[in-house]
């Protein structure tokens, strides 16, 4: 298997070089190439994603991408590369996990799938009126409203095969009311998929209610389906009852392609000082191996991967709950720290006896 590692800016840097550690013990066998892009690359090289990137990022199993920094200004151009490397990669499904933290009383656990391609993050801008009007297109297409939920009704039914105490269930999340046209068709095209999956729960909830549902009731979730927009912002909103950006991970998936990122961006006002939580990346890297698990041709490499990430996940919660803990969770530990602790929970890998 060969990994894309992309630092990009800021910690990105810094929780890559954690995640290549924990990959040295995790998966030894696991070829690792790096590859810039960024701010930083942009400012260096004239362009955010270089085509070499591009070019080993598609040969590549899969991307591990740390964190972006972009300018909140525009600036000629430049565009986000995780965005556009999202696009070239086809990469349609982003998948954010929440989850309660060990030491929480509360059992929260959802995933909200977001379509990652297109609305108002299609790149569709113009100013107009010698400047004075800014005009952004939202763009929604039955392709990509029917694939992202069948891609959400697959993780409901997975979910639910393994916690048959909880079964599946679907929250269709849109502002149809007002946005006639593009919400309409996306709400229409996803309950139109949703009918083909007689085992999963479906409700549709518009997006303002979903918010302060999310942020009052969230047990009541388990997956939610909505656009690209409004899957950004409410995913974030959930990741408050996981520990919030510092511990939240993200996959974007499409039928060739897997792009992993840690969801915490760039911070630069800790870059540099040793103090990024790694656990959002470590988080990617689980969902990484059960990507591997899934493509591998071998049941052997299929079975390490889904062992590799039990045994992950597995140390991961035990760091959480007992700790080291970085700034961003009260404590005062450094990346390393946190990196050495992760490692040390790791059980030895089981051997595995092909039949």
């Amino acid at each position: 298997m060969q990994l894309c590692m992309i630092a990009g800016d800021g910690i990105g840097g810094e929780v890559m070089t954690a995640a290549q550690r924990l990959l040295a013990t995790l998966a030894p066998e696991l070829e690792i190439v790096e590859a810039p892009a960024g701010w930083g690359t942009f400012q260096d090289m004239g362009v955010s994603l270089p085509t070499g990137t591009l070019a080993l990022a598609r040969q590549s199993d899969a991307v591990l991408f740390g964190a972006a920094g972009s300018p909140s200004y525009p600036v000629e151009g430049y565009r986000s590369p995780i965005v556009a490397l999202r696009r070239e990669l086809d990469t349609y499904a982003n998948i954010r996990p929440t989850r309660s933290l060990p030491r929480e009383k509360r059992s929260v656990d959802l995933v909200v799938v977001r379509e990652n391609t297109e609305d108002l993050y299609a790149g569709r801008e113009r100013l107009e009126d010698n400047g004075d009007t800014a005009i952004t297109e939202r763009v929604i297409t039955r392709r990509a409203s029917e694939r992202i939920a069948r891609s959400a009704c697959e993780v409901a039914r997975d979910r639910a095969r393994t916690r048959p105490d909880r079964p599946a269930k679907l929250t269709i999340v849109h502002k149809a009311n007002v946005i006639r046209a593009g919400d309409g068709l996306f709400r229409g095209v996803a309950l139109e998929v949703a009918r083909a999956y007689p085992d999963i729960t479906v409700e549709e909830m518009l997006v303002d209610v979903a918010a302060m549902r999310l942020a009052q009731s969230p047990e009541r979730f388990d997956v939610l389906v909505t656009t690209n927009m409004f899957g950004d912002i409410l995913s974030d909103v959930a990741s408050i009852h996981g520990g919030g950006l510092g511990l939240a991970s993200s996959a974007s998936l499409g039928t060739q392609h897997a792009i992993f990122e840690p969801v915490h961006g760039s911070a630069p006002d800790i870059a540099g000082q040793g103090i990024a939580n790694p656990i959002a990346t470590f988080g990617c890297i689980v969902m990484l191996c059960d990507w591997f698990a899934t493509r591998s041709r071998e049941a052997a490499t299929a079975q390490r991967y889904t062992q590799r990430a039990e045994r992950l996940r597995t140390a991961i919660a035990t760091v959480l709950a007992h700790g080291p803990y970085t700034l961003d969770m009260g404590g005062d530990a450094a990346t390393e720290s946190v990196t050495t602790a992760v490692i040390q929970q790791l059980k030895p890998e089981p051997t595995i006896r092909s039949n």
